[in-house]
Formats: C-alpha cells, structure tokens, sequence
C-alpha cells in the first residue's frame, strides 16, 4: 500500500534490464550525462552555464539552445531510422530480424514524434529567434521570459520521450496515436500516456512562442519598416506563428480528451458510450496538416534570402511572395480531409478536398518560379546555403508532384497508407523543410558565433544528405507502387521487395554520412576559426539589416535603432555608400530584459508532473502542478525584470568591439586568410 502511495505503477520491472538494445542505449545517455557533468567540474563552468544560458533571456542564446535540442534530437531520429531500414532490410522470409515487433513498433512512433516535435520545431524556432528580432531591427522578442519558458518546456518534453526510452515504454501506436489503438484497451502500458504529456507540455511552450513572435513581428519592427518593406523570411514567420497559434489549441484540446479517455474512464474516442474514433482523426489532422505548413513557410523564407542574397538581385515578385504564402496560410486548414480519403465521407466530401488540395499547391508553385526568376541571369554564386536551396528545388518538386497526384481521390485510394506515402511525406519534410533549415543554419552561423562554417566540409555534407536521400526514398516509392504497406517489421521473400528494402537502408547509410561531414565541418570550423573570422559582419553581402551588425551580434543587437526607408535598405545602402558613416554615433540608453530562472524552474515542474502523471504518483504530481503554478504567480510579483543599458556603456563597448575586431583584421590581413576590413556602420538612416 506505502509502494503505491509513493510510486504509483512504478516499478523496478519498468525498466527492461533483459533487452540489451534498450539497456545498452541507456548506458550510453547516463555516460554522456555524467562526461558532461565531469566537463562542467573540471572546467568550473557551472556558475556561466546558470548565468549565461539556463537563465539568458536573449534571443540569439535560446535560439542557439533551440538548434542544439535539434541536432541532438536529430541523431536521435536518425538512429531510429537506421534501425528500422536494418530491421526491414534483414527480416524476410525466415528470418525475423534483430528487432521484436512490440519494440519496432516504438522505435517508429519515436522516430515519427522525434522528427516533427522535437527536430524540426525546435530547429524552426531556433532561427526565428536568432535572425526575426535582428532583420526587424529589435533588440529582443516582445517577451523575453516567455521566450525562455517555451524553450525549457520544449527541453522537458523531449526530456520525457527519452526517458520513456528506459523507464516504461513508449508509444506503439504511430506518431499520431490514432484510437481506438491507443485507448487503454488496447495500449495499457504508459507508452501513449508517455506521449501525452510530452507533446502537451512542450505544445504549451509552442503557443506561447506563436503569440509571443506576432505580437514581436507586429509592434518591435524598427522605424520605416512597414509590413510591405518587412524580409520575406520575416513574413513566412509571422505566417507560420499564426497557423501555430491557429492549430496548437487543437492538438492541445485533442490530447487532452484522449488523456480523458484514459485516465478517467471517458468515451471520446471509443466505439461505445456515444464514442467516435473519426472524430480524434479528424481533429488531429486540422491541426496536423497546418503543421506541415507551419514547418515549411519558414524554410521558405529562408530560401528567399538565400536566394536574393547569392543571386545578387532582388528577389523576383516580392509582393506575390507576400500574398502567395498568405494564401496558403489561409488555404492550410481547407485540405486537412485529404489525409483520409478512405473513411467513406462520400465522392463529394473527397472531390471538395481534393480539388482544395490542388488549388493549394499554386501559391507554392508562385514560389519556385519566382526563385528561379531571380535565379535568372544573376550572378550567382554557389555557396553551401544556395546548394541547399538548389538540392531543394528538385527534390521538393517530385514531393509537390507526388502530393498533387494523391489529391486525386481514386489514387489516393490505391496508395493510401502505402510506403509511396512515406516517401512523399520525406520528400517534403526533409527536401523542404531540413534542407531550408540547414541552408539558413550555414547562411546565418557567422552571425551568432563570428565565423563561417568550413565549405568543403560543408558540401560533402550536402552531397551525402540529397544523394542518400534519392537513394533512401526513390525506392520506398517503388515499393508503395508494388503494394508495401508502412510499419511492415516482416514480409515474405515471394513479394520482391528486399533488393529495395536493402537499397533503402544503403540510402540511410550515406545521409548518416552526411551528418558526420556536418560533425566533422563544425569541429574544423571551431579549430580553424581564425581562419574564417567575419571581421565585416557582412561576409554574404547581405541585403537585411542583421548583416549591418558585427559578427557575432553584440547582446543588445544594435547600438543605435535603425530607420529604414526601402526593402533590402541595407543591401540598398550599400549601393549607395551610405551604409558607412565617419560621424561619431549618437548613443542612447537601451532599455533590455534581466536574465530569469523562472522559466527554467516552472520547466522542471512541469517535467515532475509529467513524469508523475504517467505513472500515478499523484502526491507528486500535485507537487509539480503546484510548484508550477506557485512559481507563475511569485513571478507575477516581481516588478525587477528589467534595466537601462547606460549610453556611456554602450559607447565603451562599441570602441572594444570595434578596436578588437580592426586587431583581428590586420591579423587575419597579415596571414593572407581575410581580405576584407571592417566597415564604420551607420544603421540610424538605411
């Protein structure tokens, strides 16, 4: 009775000492854990990392936080995609592969969940906050603390879909838990319980950051810019943050009624009691497909700026750019039906959505032409972030191909649920949205740390990512044509489909290569910084306001706010040589955030009730509830949060900075490695 008051259904038999996989995963997380609390000992780095980053509440640090959660969400997704090709490309015939079935089935729930929540999300939300506040000249977003808050609660759910790797199970039911599978009924372990709380907790901080980046976008933008003279990547932002702010109360509500369905008993979704399963799936699709579209408009964004910026040109049709991303963001909740052609709803319901479908993809298609446009006689030079942008083009364009073919009802009926539907989803999830991120990461990395990123590494890296990527999924749409199914652990030799399935897993092979090119660039790049020292803070030629700035951006963005009176006004400006200024700077106070632990502590609460709710353990449960709520209101009464950046402080730094970066361009001048010097800026009138 004492054990079930103190631990709920938590037992020693949750952990699964007797699968060497599993156990083996787990030594390898506790031994990273313990070499990076070993580092922080020996290097005495624990009272900088509370100061400086588990308490920051400067944007370009979350932002850097975010992308770190990314990647290492990344590896985590793409060692789950390995396993499962080795598992598929092994288990034919007689053999049954390495991987029981109930263990496959979460390593592609996983896999699936990982992906989407916790790698593209956060590694979306990672460049907004580096790059929006800096194009629309801010010195922060609107809420500091809130930001801080969506980032730890982002940092806690992923937290808790790891532990579930060791402590219970995880979800065996596919990433988007359709019931009546993942009612308790059928699914009686803590898995989807695991993956309710994970995707609630870090679905509140999304919310907030939704809010928090319009409410930035519309009232921080710096004197000049109207909506029309905003970087179109500031537009694909605010786009994508509306449809967030949109479809996160749906995702948020639909959880929860399955978390009701499951903890106290209730028929949402069942068969019985007045229950409906179609309902959860219809529900969970008017969020999901505006997903897809708030992951790819960003990368869009990303895009135009790559694409301007190495074409020296403006971009082609800046104001159909503008309208045809807010037609999709209109269009992005009129097609959500297509996801289940096959329910029955009758030949009108389908025609009225798949006509829908069709109509969404022409604003996309004003897009690429519109790149090419610019593309069209430019001069352009190809940098990692434009072969990014190129390898986009082509492998985005069968994804868009193939998404129109199944918006064809009586198609769509032949392929539903087949493998040509994965390779579709892939097409457009890692061609559209992972390479745009990855293009802005490399376009915009001398802006947060002061340095490039090493080319060469940087484009074996794209090569291995889009060559492994056609070998990896080129077949999956063969096999989908042949009748493969998804989330097949087995199959029987007599179906042909194992050369595939082996070229499939070739194919991961190579993309697993591409992400140790990027490894080895970034640890290259780190050693030979000097060597790649942005000493102009411009080193693309770059047409927004963030390339007016030093490299890397000092704390408080820009010295002076700047005014602009054009598009592009930096890149204008340039032309006109009136970027550079020899008068002295009129320096003013600047009004910045505190730095909080609040949100790092509400975060953690949230993970204990998490934790606790999975496992009724209800005192500690409440403990975190409470904790959490107690902490929101004492924070409420905390007038301190903020302080005045002195002119005089400003002007002494912006001396040290500028003295330091003239010594680092005489050195790197002197070593033959940088040929550039450093520009006297003039941001007040651009």
């Amino acid at each position: 009775m004492m054990q079930k008051i103190l631990f709920g259904n938590l037992t020693w038999q949750a952990i699964p000492f007797n699968n060497p996989i599993i156990m083996g995963a787990a030594v390898f997380m506790v031994a990273i854990i313990l070499l990076i609390i070993g580092a922080l000992f020996y290097f005495k780095q624990w009272k900088t990392l509370w100061t400086e980053w588990l308490t920051t509440v400067d944007h370009k640090k979350i932002g850097l936080m975010y992308i770190i959660l990314a990647f290492v969400m990344l590896v985590r997704g793409l060692i789950d995609a390995a396993m499962m090709r080795l598992q598929q490309a092994i288990a034919v015939g007689d053999s049954m592969g390495y991987l029981p079935p109930e263990h496959y089935n979460q390593i592609f729930t996983a896999h699936g969940v990982i992906m989407i929540f916790f790698m593209a999300m956060p590694f979306m939300f990672g460049l907004i906050n580096i790059v929006l506040p800096l194009q629309i000249g801010a010195r922060d977003v609107a809420f500091p603390f809130l930001n801080s808050l969506s980032f730890w609660l982002a940092v806690v759910g992923a937290v808790l879909l790891n532990i579930s790797l060791v402590i219970g199970d995880f979800a065996a039911t596919g990433w988007l838990a359709y019931p009546p599978l993942s009612e308790l009924a059928y699914s009686p372990g803590v898995g989807v319980d695991y993956y309710i709380m994970a995707l609630q907790i870090s679905g509140i901080g999304t919310l907030l950051s939704g809010i928090n980046f319009v409410v930035t976008i519309l009232k921080m933008r710096c004197p000049g810019m109207t909506l029309m003279k905003m970087p179109v990547f500031v537009w694909t932002s605010l786009c994508s943050m509306i449809l967030v702010i949109l479809a996160f109360p749906v995702l948020t509500v639909t959880l929860a009624l399955l978390c009701f369905d499951r903890y106290f008993g209730m028929h949402f979704f069942t068969a019985d009691a007045g229950g409906n399963a179609m309902m959860y799936i219809n529900l969970i699709w008017i969020w999901g497909h505006p997903e897809v579209y708030i992951l790819i408009l960003p990368a869009f964004g990303i895009y135009s700026e790559v694409v301007a910026t190495f074409s020296k040109k403006y971009l082609f049709g800046y104001a159909t750019m503008v309208w045809a991303t807010a037609c999709i963001t209109l269009l992005a909740f009129s097609v959500w039906l297509h996801h289940f052609f096959t329910m029955g709803a009758g030949a009108n319901v389908n025609a009225f959505f798949g006509i829908a479908t069709m109509v969404i993809s022409v604003p996309t298609g004003v897009k690429v032409f519109n790149w090419l446009f610019t593309m069209y006689r430019g001069r352009i030079t190809f940098t990692t972030p434009m072969l990014w942008t190129m390898g986009f083009i082509s492998t985005f364009a069968i994804g868009g191909m193939t998404g129109v073919l199944m918006a064809v009802p009586a198609i769509d009926y032949q392929v539903h649920n087949s493998l040509f539907l994965i390779a579709h989803f892939h097409n457009a999830i890692i061609g559209g949205v992972l390479f745009g991120y990855l293009a802005g990461l490399t376009y915009w990395f001398p802006k947060v740390f002061g340095f490039k990123l090493n080319e060469t590494l940087g484009r074996y890296a794209f090569w291995s990512w889009i060559i492994g990527f056609y070998v990896a999924f080129l077949p999956v749409y063969l096999l989908g044509m042949m009748g493969m199914t998804r989330r097949l652990s087995h199959y029987d030799a007599a179906t042909g489909w194992h050369p595939f399935l082996v070229v499939a897993a070739i194919g991961v092979l190579i993309i697993c290569g591409g992400v140790l090119f990027q490894v080895a660039q970034l640890l290259v790049s780190i050693k030979n910084r000097a060597s790649y020292r942005d000493v102009t803070g411009d080193p693309w030629d770059g047409r927004t306001l963030e390339w007016s700035i030093a490299s890397p951006a000092p704390f408080y963005n820009f010295a002076i706010t700047p005014h602009v009176n054009s598009r592009d006004a930096f890149w204008q400006a340039k032309q006109e040589g009136s970027h550079q200024s020899e008068t002295k700077p009129q320096y003013e106070d600047i009004h910045m955030p505190k730095n909080t632990g609040v949100g790092f502590i509400i975060a953690v609460f949230s993970g204990i009730f998490g934790f606790a709710a999975v496992w009724h353990i209800v005192w500690l449960s409440i403990v975190g509830l409470a904790g959490a709520i107690i902490t929101v209101i004492v924070r409420s009464f905390n007038m301190e949060v903020d302080y005045y950046l002195k002119a005089d402080d400003v002007e002494r730094m912006e001396r040290e900075r500028q003295s330091m970066i003239t010594q680092m361009a005489t050195k790197a001048a002197c070593c033959g490695s940088v040929a550039t010097q450093p520009q006297i800026l003039n941001t007040q009138n651009i």
